[in-house]
């Protein structure tokens, strides 16, 4: 064969193996982040605890949510880093620890306290997806801002669009009771049995205009935030959702009359039921009643929206994730609420559903995780470059098999109000207070999982307290407090009281 030849032959053999090995790497399985930017939908409710069915409890009735977790993965031991609203959510969307991101309650905003941060929806803005909120993402005044139809501590800088829903709340029209007499503030049980519709009230309302936006955007990637502000008081449901639970029939928290005497002086009596709420037995029922009611309600417009994405065809491609806030007392350790460091108050309900992560798909993991894991998560599932600086860790591997033995995080680290602070892991809870100055909690979870008898000064325990303490400082360190001390204590205002 000439020269000539051999090179045109030597060419013909190089363009056939190119073409076999496109070939081959189109026949080669792709991820949905290389193959199409996949969407996300994140939706998070207010002050609500696991009570869902499908978590577990005996009355709150969630089919939806129940629906989505068949669709998903449960996180069942999924903790807040602060259970109060402004500082939780501050966390979730900075992807840092409080101690970090220096928003420690509800004052203030995250980029007031971090100018340059880059929150979870900008990153996903900064990469060409919209970038959309509705109602109640980051804190917002309960239910004043409702009524107003305002929204005074978002970040702006997180959206291309934000909407804000304005609705009646206690004024609704319908039956109004407060069942926790002794408070006459803004954060008093009020229940209100409301005359007209599901879209007649703020969360019907978010699901109408989540639906509007997903129509709008369907045809490109986008991050759209819902939030629903159910079951945070007042506790508003139309009817038709308090005719679900007979009254007479809801079941209280079993607890002992003495819970309180070994919990240190500087948490004992806030939001103490005898000092601030006055619930009797009777009217504990019909709290209950009205906070189930309220959390029923709230998991239908979930499932308007879930039904939009599948309707307009958005399913197989968008991630959804559920989550609240923080957790929620509702008479355990005969308190009320939140700001305490008991596991009803850390412990939220997480579900994550990835469409083509199939496999695990209506399991749950009982593996200790955090909500500043979310961050990097939805990060890596979409294969965008998150900052360096987020503290969590991606839930990718509990997505791909729920008992993943990769995921190595043992420990939450939930802080609160009067220098809280408190390490959960698989059989202890440790928490101090003051910054460790008044008194500590030790519940040994294997034998007492309500966390009923408080072992820190047991003699017998006196190795475990240490153990964890050092574990304790080890994460506070970790995640900000030895470099925001100053700044930290100042924050926290009046803490040293009596032990």
């Amino acid at each position: 064969m000439s020269p000539s030849g051999q090179k045109m032959n030597q060419t013909m053999k190089t363009t056939c193996l190119v073409l076999v090995a496109l070939i081959g790497t189109m026949l080669i399985p792709q991820s949905r982040a290389d193959a199409e930017k996949p969407n996300v939908l994140f939706l998070i409710a207010d002050d609500l605890n696991t009570a869902l069915s499908g978590f577990g409890h005996k009355q709150c009735k969630t089919p939806n949510l129940d629906r989505l977790a068949q669709r998903g993965v449960k996180f069942q031991n999924m903790h807040c880093q602060y259970p109060v609203c402004g500082a939780s959510r501050a966390s979730i969307m900075s992807g840092l620890y409080p101690y970090s991101n220096l928003t420690l309650g509800n004052a203030g905003t995250l980029r007031g306290s971090m100018p340059d941060v880059v929150t979870m929806s900008q990153t996903f803005r900064n990469n060409g997806y919209y970038a959309g909120r509705v109602s109640k993402i980051y804190h917002m005044r309960i239910p004043f801002e409702i009524i107003d139809g305002t929204a005074e501590s978002d970040d702006p800088f997180s959206w291309d669009e934000a909407f804000n829903v304005k609705a009646a709340e206690q004024n609704a029209l319908g039956e109004l009771t407060n069942w926790s007499p002794k408070d006459k503030g803004s954060q008093t049980f009020a229940g209100v049995v409301a005359s007209g519709g599901d879209s007649d009230h703020a969360d019907g309302m978010a699901a109408d205009r989540a639906i509007k936006i997903l129509e709008q955007v369907k045809d490109k990637p986008f991050f759209l935030a819902v939030g629903f502000v159910r079951p945070h008081v007042p506790l508003v449901a139309p009817a038709k959702y308090f005719d679900q639970y007979n009254r007479e029939e809801m079941e209280p928290p079993v607890v002992p009359e003495n819970d309180l005497d070994d919990v240190p002086g500087i948490i004992r009596g806030y939001k103490r039921n005898s000092t601030t709420y006055g619930v009797t037995p009777k009217l504990h029922k019909g709290l209950l009643q009205a906070y189930y009611a309220s959390v029923s309600y709230m998991d239908a417009q979930v499932g308007r929206v879930l039904d939009a994405v599948d309707e307009k065809g958005l399913a197989d491609n968008t991630i959804v994730v559920f989550s609240s806030d923080h957790g929620y007392l509702l008479g355990q350790h005969h308190k009320y609420q939140k700001q305490h460091l008991f596991e009803e108050a850390t412990r939220v309900p997480f579900i994550i559903s990835v469409p083509w992560l199939k496999d695990q798909h209506g399991r749950g993991t009982t593996k200790i995780t955090e909500l500043v894991d979310l961050y990097p998560t939805l990060a890596e599932l979409v294969g965008l470059s998150a900052p360096d600086t987020l503290q969590g860790t991606s839930l990718k591997p509990l997505l791909a098999n729920t008992e993943s033995t990769a995921w190595t995080k043992k420990q939450a680290f939930t802080i609160s109000r009067s220098g809280g602070e408190s390490i959960r892991t698989a059989d202890w809870r440790f928490t101090q207070w003051g910054f460790g100055e008044s008194g500590a909690e030790l519940y040994d979870l294997k034998n007492d999982p309500g966390e009923f008898t408080n072992q820190a000064k047991n003699p017998e325990y006196a190795t475990v307290v240490k153990k964890l303490r050092q574990q304790l400082i080890a994460k506070r360190n970790a995640a900000g407090f030895k470099k925001n001390r100053a700044a930290i204590v100042a924050k926290s205002g009046k803490w040293k009281q009596k032990k």
